[in-house]
C-alpha cells in the first residue's frame, strides 16, 4: 500500500506517522485483497484553526483510499489527534466492509438466479 501523509498546522512526528501506518496496516490486513496491487492512501492530519469550539484545539484526520479503481473517504474531527485517527479508521473500515458485503450479495443473487433457471429445466 502506498501511503502519503500530510500534516496541516501541526508537526508530523515519527510517532504520529507510525500510528497512522499501524492503523492502515490493520485495515489492509483485514479488508483489502492481497491481489490488489493498486492500493493508494492519502492521509491528512492537522489542527483546525482556533475559532472552533471557543478556542480549544480541534484536530482533524482524513483518509482517502483508492482500491482497485474504487474510492473510499473517511473524515473525523476530535479534541485529540489520536482519537480523530481512530474514528476515521473505523469509518473507513465500515465503508470497506459495506462494499465487500455488497459485492458478495450481488454474486450470491446471480448464482441464485442461475440455480433457479437450472431447476426449471427438465433433463
Amino acid at each position: 500500500m502506498n501511503i502519503n501523509i500530510k500534516a496541516t498546522n501541526t508537526v508530523l512526528t515519527p510517532a504520529i506517522r507510525e500510528y497512522i501506518e499501524k492503523k492502515l496496516g490493520q485495515v489492509e490486513e483485514k479488508l483489502i485483497n492481497p491481489k490488489d496491487t493498486s492500493v493508494h492512501c492519502d492521509v491528512e492530519v492537522g489542527k483546525i484553526s482556533k475559532h472552533h469550539n471557543k478556542g480549544e484545539d480541534v484536530f482533524r484526520a482524513e483518509f482517502n483510499l483508492t482500491v482497485g479503481g474504487k474510492f473510499f473517504r473517511a473524515e473525523s474531527q476530535q479534541e485529540n489527534l489520536y482519537a480523530a485517527i481512530d474514528e476515521a479508521k473505523n469509518e473507513l473500515t465500515r465503508a470497506l466492509r459495506s462494499n465487500k458485503k455488497k459485492k458478495k450479495d450481488t454474486y450470491r443473487r446471480g448464482m441464485l438466479k442461475i440455480k433457479n433457471v437450472l431447476r426449471g429445466l427438465k433433463w
